[in-house]
């Protein structure tokens, strides 16, 4: 019996996740798994679909986390933060001999996360990390121009908004406050060059960026895997960026600004005697203002747009592609969960054959991903007919639009 286990199901991402794979048949058993077990079962009740059920996990227990993956086809993990559970979860698939899909979009777990690919490699199992949408669809776009469009690809600037979303949890704000206080590599002239978000460093990448249905929005450095995974899987490449921001920008600024007068570190404070961790007070103090300044800001609801400008070489002549995925009443939970399950889904059917501890530009087909997720997110409501484009700007500068082979 096909069973795929969702870890995290009942969040932001897993939500979307759990319903994206509820649009096809290839699992018998749904099992929406979480530490909120109450909110696990309400997930897997809506779904209204036989075989589907919820249950109680806690990852940070070796035994809990075994038990909940073990004889599963698949298991995918939508549970952050990553830093922190992502390489212990890939680690117990591993263990257990289970197909891994994830939606991590860290550095640092996914550095270790490759390192696991011997023994994944030894254990026969497949693991595809970074199945979202930066990294995810971004990764498997620079695939499409590698296999087809392009000769050589020689540079790929990645640049993402989305913001609205009903609803952020801890995890995400602490995620977004650790790309503001670490090191970003960005790939730059065939090397690796460090900067900082609020720092000159990074401020010298800042740039305003139109995103198609959503506007002009100033993006900055964003410590995404692709810089560091696609100069290791497409051979070449000189240049790997990314950029990002979340709107309103009074909400992201609130988060810039928090770390930038060092209130987010983790070593406790006393305070009229009690001891307070600093990074615990700022994510609480974000998220108690969030409301207010989406209304204030005039957000209704969800949107995004993922932008990927790659070019390259064909027949001797720069080519340029700039694919934009844009939505104007979904957020990251679509845009990330949905890729996650496709890739999920692509697991089961046999159409991800690679190995060992693999991102999105290394192991799957670019036309299996897209044209599935355009038909899922379709089935969700999620996208309409002007949310995927392609354009193709030639050597003369003569931009057009590319028709879609799906």
């Amino acid at each position: 019996m096909s069973k795929i286990v969702v870890l995290g199901g009942s969040g932001g991402i897993g939500t979307v996740a759990v319903r994206a794979l509820a649009t096809v048949e290839d699992f018998a058993e749904i099992v929406v798994a979480d530490l909120r077990a109450e909110d696990a079962c309400s997930v897997a009740a809506a779904l209204e679909r036989p075989g589907a059920r919820g249950m109680h996990v806690d990852i940070r227990s070796p035994e809990s986390l075994a038990d909940a993956i073990r004889g599963a086809s698949v298991v995918l993990n939508c549970a952050g933060p990553f830093y922190e559970l992502g390489p212990l979860v890939l680690a117990a698939a591993i263990r257990e001999g289970v197909r891994y899909v994830d939606v991590c979009d860290d550095l640092a777990p996914t550095i270790k996360m490759l390192e696991m690919d011997e023994s994944a490699r030894a254990a026969g199992v497949s693991a595809l990390i970074g199945m979202g949408n930066s990294p995810g669809l971004a990764n498997v776009f620079v695939r499409l121009c590698a296999d087809m469009l392009l000769d050589q690809v020689e540079t790929v600037d990645i640049m993402h908004v989305h913001g609205g979303e009903p609803e952020e949890g801890p995890a995400v704000v602490k995620h977004r406050i650790f790309a503001m206080v670490n090191d970003i590599p960005l790939f730059l002239d065939g090397k690796f060059v460090n900067v900082r978000q609020l720092e000159e460093s990074g401020r010298a990448f800042v740039k305003d960026v139109t995103f198609r249905n959503l506007g002009t929005y100033q993006v900055y450095p964003y410590p995404h895997p692709e810089t560091v995974t696609l100069p290791r899987f497409v051979p070449g490449l000189r240049r790997a960026t990314n950029l990002g921001v979340i709107f309103p920008l009074s909400y992201f600024h609130l988060t810039q600004d928090m770390a930038r007068v060092g209130a987010c570190t983790e070593k406790p404070l006393v305070v009229q005697g009690k001891e307070i961790v600093p990074l615990e007070f700022s994510v609480a103090h974000v998220l108690s203002e969030r409301k207010r300044l989406l209304e204030q800001a005039g957000v209704t609801g969800p949107a995004g747009c993922l932008k990927v400008v790659v070019s390259g070489r064909k027949n001797g002549e720069t080519h340029t592609f700039v694919f934009s995925l844009s939505s104007t009443s979904a957020g990251a939970g679509e845009g990330t969960g949905i890729p996650a399950a496709v890739g999920a889904i692509l697991m089961q059917r046999g159409a991800i054959e690679r190995k060992g501890v693999f991102p999105p530009e290394a192991g799957v087909r670019p036309i299996d991903v897209l044209s599935l997720s355009l038909t899922v997110a379709r089935k969700l409501g999620s996208l309409g007919g002007d949310s995927v484009h392609v354009e193709h700007i030639d050597p003369q500068g003569k931009c057009s639009t590319v028709p879609l082979p799906f």
